[in-house]
């Protein structure tokens, strides 16, 4: 086994516990609130561990970029997306409303 490899394992081993750790959270918390912070740390962490963990595993050269790409769009888009899902949900629940700019 080389570092290499052992890193990657590692890596790999991190993202998907956090992979794990939040789809529990989402099985037992009731509310779509808490859902969707149990999701937004499997987007922001989870996934770009992963792709990082695949990206080292592969080595130097074009799949390692493409997987760090995916790494660093996941991490950008997924606290955005979870962020216009709850506003969604409030407006929708009139918790805010439908035409507030924040």
């Amino acid at each position: 086994m080389t570092f290499r490899h052992i890193c990657a394992l590692i890596l790999l081993t991190l993202g998907v516990a956090v992979l794990l750790l939040s789809a529990t959270a989402l099985i037992v918390l009731p509310r779509p609130y808490g859902r969707l912070h149990a999701l937004t740390p499997a987007t922001s962490l989870g996934v770009p561990l992963v792709a990082l963990a695949l990206a080292v595993e592969t080595g130097p050269g074009r799949g390692a970029v493409k997987f760090l790409v995916i790494a660093a769009l996941t991490a950008v888009g997924g606290p955005v997306t979870t962020m216009a899902i709850g506003r969604g949900t409030a407006q929708n629940d009139g918790l805010l409303r439908k035409d507030s700019p924040s």
